[in-house]
């Protein structure tokens, strides 16, 4: 028997959240920290200077044990998008350059590298054989010049959960550059840029890590980092309190920032960040393999219960590709609206994507929020 996580949630009567993949909610302890957010702007005393610097610094922290990687490393951003142009923009490319992406795949990990095909940049679409792209055929689309791939994790329209080791394996011994989008899947399973071979990986912060809307997060390998040609020069990271306690500070650009030098602008973002950061601790706390465990709990029991004469299983039933989204379909597809809008009626909310039924459950789920949802399916 797992813990019962919900007690360190807000829960509205009446009513079951089934769509994490979408938004999380915020747990308890990372609403405190954003009433104390407003009031900080509230009474504007309260708001000392050493915040701008103490509330990015502890997330940083956060995620930085999160992935395994120094907090130094860590990338402050607000969307897993900013990652994703950060490396568009950055990367050195040069005409006749290659990146591959996945036919299908979140439009998010595609958007970014369309725009280099104007600096003859070729991006090909590649369409896999099966759900997501396999390591044995993605090396037979690999060419001399490709020089990028960038995949999600879990698939957001299909619930298939990537081999990234498999798939960074092969990058890595072909010397192309492996970014992997972990937004469906970080905080739902456990992940570590140390063990993993992949060069960049980039991060929404609302959905399984339970933040604020409008947060994010990347890391991207040192020495990549670091070859980036990108302009940004943010001045709160350019100085410190002790010069802007100074008469004229001086402007001079420095070299020694690190990952911090490409983050978002507005850091501090008390609002944002300073919850977010308690709600990634909050994750840690609870411990990633713990809630992975009671993730598992909640899917298979909703993949149990589910009728086979009038359902249909569209993810992963069992195995390492099976994540905590669940696509479902009634035997009759053309039902899947009304059975979205009936549970909607029922308190009952889930995602309508490709006109699938997405379930995708969370720490902060019990059984018997899955028990309902599955009775009501029973009963349409």
């Amino acid at each position: 028997m797992t813990k019962d996580y919900s007690q360190d949630f807000a829960r509205v009567e009446g009513k079951v959240w089934l769509n994490c993949a979408h938004q999380g909610p915020l747990p308890n302890a990372a609403v405190d920290e954003a009433h104390e957010a407003i009031a900080w702007k509230t009474a504007l005393h309260l708001l000392r200077d050493e915040l701008f610097f103490d509330v990015p610094l502890r997330l940083r922290h956060a995620l930085g044990k999160l992935i395994g990687t120094p907090p130094e490393d860590i990338i402050l951003g607000n969307s897993a998008s900013y990652g994703l142009h950060l490396l568009a923009n950055g990367i050195r490319w040069k005409a006749g350059d290659e990146v591959l992406v996945v036919a299908g795949d979140f439009p998010a990990d595609l958007f970014p590298w369309l725009g280099l095909e104007k600096r003859g940049i070729n991006v090909r679409f590649v369409e896999p054989r099966q759900e997501v792209l396999q390591a044995e055929e993605l090396e037979s689309h690999l060419t001399k010049s490709t020089k990028l791939l960038c995949v999600t994790y879990v698939h957001s329209f299909n619930g298939h959960a990537v081999d990234v080791q498999k798939l960074g394996e092969l990058c890595r011994a072909k010397g192309v550059t492996f970014v992997i989008n972990c937004s469906q899947a970080l905080g739902a399973r456990a992940f570590d840029v140390s063990r993993i071979a992949v060069d960049a990986i980039t991060n929404v912060g609302f959905k399984w890590l339970c933040g604020p809307y409008g947060t994010g997060f990347c890391w991207i390998r040192p020495e990549l980092r670091e070859s980036l040609d990108y302009n940004q020069a943010y001045w709160l990271a350019m100085l410190t309190p002790e010069d802007l306690a100074k008469e004229l500070p001086r402007v001079t650009l420095r070299s020694d920032l690190g990952a911090r030098r490409y983050d978002v602008f507005g850091t501090a973002n008390f609002f944002n960040f300073k919850p977010w950061a308690a709600a990634v601790e909050y994750l840690l706390e609870q411990g990633i393999d713990r809630i992975e465990t009671h993730n598992n709990s909640l899917v298979s029991r909703l993949i149990g219960g589910l009728d086979p004469k009038r359902y249909d299983l569209l993810s992963p039933r069992e195995g390492a590709a099976r994540s905590t989204l669940v696509f479902v379909s009634h035997k009759d597809s053309k039902r899947n609206s009304e059975i979205y809008e009936s549970l909607r009626k029922s308190g009952v909310y889930i995602a309508s994507r490709a006109g699938k039924l997405r379930f995708s459950p969370h720490l902060y789920n019990t059984h018997d929020d899955i028990d309902h949802a599955l009775s009501i399916l029973q009963a349409i």
